[in-house]
């Protein structure tokens, strides 16, 4: 079994996850079941993902889980930029998101590389 508090790309899930809870905490209470709920279930997807994956034995279902990690990952820099576009994220709040978003995709996206080269 992998541990997933090891790897690299968990952590900056983790804290990515975290950033998005405290940011959107600040969005219209009518975004609550909305924007709110969509940008903070795919940040915790990302994380669940790659910890899943990691508790799975097969290298193909490890990979698996890490490709729905990195769906959720780009869903949520849609939400990023959408929340900035509607005025919830001031420029300085929503750049630095977009940072830790691309930084943790850059980490994911080279981990599911170094996994294809096993097979």
């Amino acid at each position: 079994m992998r541990d997933h508090r090891k790897l690299k790309a968990f952590q900056l899930a983790d804290v990515l996850a975290l950033s998005i809870y405290r940011a959107t905490r600040a969005f219209p209470k009518d975004e609550l079941y909305a924007l709110t709920s969509q940008m903070r279930r795919a940040a915790v997807s990302v994380a669940a993902n790659i910890v899943e994956g990691c508790a799975r034995d097969g290298l193909s279902e490890y990979r698996n889980f890490l490709n729905i990690a990195f769906g959720s990952l780009r869903e949520l820099g849609y939400y990023i930029d959408l929340a900035h576009n509607l005025g919830y994220f001031a420029d300085a709040e929503a750049s630095e998101l977009l940072d830790q978003y691309e930084e943790a995709a850059r980490v994911l996206a080279g981990l599911r590389k170094s996994l294809r080269a096993r097979t």
